[in-house]
């Protein structure tokens, strides 16, 4: 996926690397145990682990633990047995014991990749650097009062994963690619609900740029805790525009930490970027280094659903989808599943253009999701066979579809109410037919003279006079025998 900013001295590449911050799905925090669920009352889900008191020991949370191999695996990455828990110090109002509890140079899952789905169906692979544990820290509130700022410590000590890929994304559009393929693996392993409206899952882009045909990595900037995808992409394009100008114009870009001003579409500096040894790692003395048996990784590996990549391949051998089709069905666990239900035992093509048009503009006309859809699988499973049996043409179901979304009602009923059956009586169709011949003899000459492709005119005449419900095969039969004597 090409992409190239042209300036005044030359094309410049950019260069891009992402840090999710993805909080684990678990009823506790990662060393208390506080309870996660979002929306509670502020400072309601607060330990005294959580809240920095003297003397409290930190206690891992298993499931966390395993929830970090559970991803490490989906995104076929090196698990590390043996990973040590670090302290990175620093100093904020909402980071109580003034240090994060994290890993450093022995995270819990080493490198991996992902499958970018491009456009045009083929796949590129983006590394992952690493992910580790790390417990977050709480949440300053600076708009409530005029002199004042808040802190709620509900999110304090909650476990989240950060997962970080190599610098190998190279547009703003790959950055969305990437994020929405991360999310719908994290979602299918139930790792992270990857909710970014709530803070479930945040991201810090890593922007920089060089000459195109350079292999230099230059000093790079931080664009810290964008919460949508369109935001991130949004804010590497200011960001790389930002970097080339600067550059064009004989400066110096400085490493530095950066935030994304949504309402202006810019972002501005927020601190010079710390190294890592202005944050004084040193292991956590609470805290033995955490030893995983290969038994339960394997425990977890054979547990471990079917991932989108593999899903995709699936749908495209067993039920001949293109590579497109597969992956806009696969993206969501829910979405492959409904799928599923509607294809099973039908035509697998015609199921996927039902659910890829009508029901999905159907779930954005009403705004309900998938998983209290207007039409169920079911129906729209039984209307596809009103199609196959002949009882509704293409053009019938597309009434009944709506009817669907508008009274709940399966389509053999609303067939039966409305009278929506299509018209196989050949006598009652040859009738039809004999009228619109008789009525424009000037357009039979026509046709018989070579212009063949009038004869959809006639059809949509025949149509029409029958308010859709003519067999369409028939219609078109009937049409050829009469005016062209086939």
């Amino acid at each position: 996926m090409a992409y190239v900013i042209e300036g005044e001295t030359g094309t410049w590449e950019v260069v891009i690397g992402l840090e999710v911050h993805a909080q684990v799905i678990s009823n506790a925090k990662l060393f208390s145990g506080a309870a996660t669920a979002f929306g509670a009352e502020p400072n309601s889900q607060v330990s005294f682990v959580d809240a920095g008191f003297p003397g409290m020991l930190p206690v891992i949370n298993e499931v966390c633990v395993e929830q970090a191999v559970r991803t490490g695996l989906g995104l076929k990455a090196q698990i590390n047995l043996i990973s040590v828990f670090a302290r990175k110090n620093y100093f904020y109002a909402d980071l109580p014991q003034g240090y994060q509890i994290s890993q450093y140079d022995k995270p819990i899952v080493g490198e991996g990749e992902l499958l970018l789905d491009l456009d045009d169906g083929s796949t590129r692979a983006v590394g992952i650097e690493r992910l580790h544990l790390e417990q977050d820290a709480g949440k300053s509130i600076h708009d409530m009062h005029p002199s004042k700022s808040f802190i709620d410590l509900n999110r304090s000590g909650v476990a989240l994963m950060e997962i970080v890929s190599k610098p190998d994304l190279r547009s703003p559009e790959e950055a969305g690619l990437y994020l929405t393929k991360l999310r719908s693996i994290l979602r299918y392993l139930g790792t992270c609900d990857g909710n970014m409206q709530e803070g479930s899952m945040r991201c810090d882009a890593n922007v920089s740029v060089r000459p195109v045909g350079s292999t230099e990595l230059r000093n790079r900037c931080e664009i810290k805790n964008v919460n949508s995808i369109r935001f991130v992409q949004q804010a590497i394009e200011y960001e790389a525009r930002r970097h080339v100008e600067i550059y064009e114009n004989g400066g110096t870009i400085h490493q530095e930490t950066r935030l994304f001003d949504s309402a202006r579409g810019e972002t501005r500096s927020m601190r010079s970027k710390e190294n890592a040894h202005d944050y004084r790692y040193f292991p956590d003395p609470d805290l033995l280094p955490l030893v995983i048996p290969a038994e339960l990784v394997e425990r977890i590996r054979a547990g471990l659903p079917e991932l989108p990549d593999e899903k995709k391949a699936r749908f495209m051998a067993d039920y001949g989808l293109n590579a497109y089709d597969a992956g806009v069905l696969v993206a969501e666990k829910t979405s492959a599943e409904f799928f599923e239900t509607v294809a099973k035992g039908r035509d697998a093509k015609i199921a996927c253009n039902w659910v890829m048009g009508d029901f999905f503009a159907s779930l954005n006309a009403t705004g309900r999701t998938i998983e209290d859809p207007p039409v169920s699988a079911a129906h729209l499973g039984a209307m596809i066979d009103l199609i196959t049996d002949g009882t509704l043409s293409g053009r019938l179901a597309k009434d009944v579809f709506a009817l669907m979304v508008e009274t709940g009602k399966d389509p053999a009923t609303l067939v039966e109410e409305r009278g929506l059956r299509q018209v196989t009586d050949t006598g009652a169709i040859e009738a039809e037919v004999d009228k619109v011949i008789a009525a424009n003899p000037d357009k039979v000459e026509q046709v018989k003279a070579g212009k063949v492709a009038l004869l959809g005119w006639f059809v949509g005449q025949v149509m029409k006079a029958t308010q859709g419900k003519a067999n369409p095969a028939m219609v078109n039969d009937l049409l050829k025998a009469k005016v062209l004597g086939e």
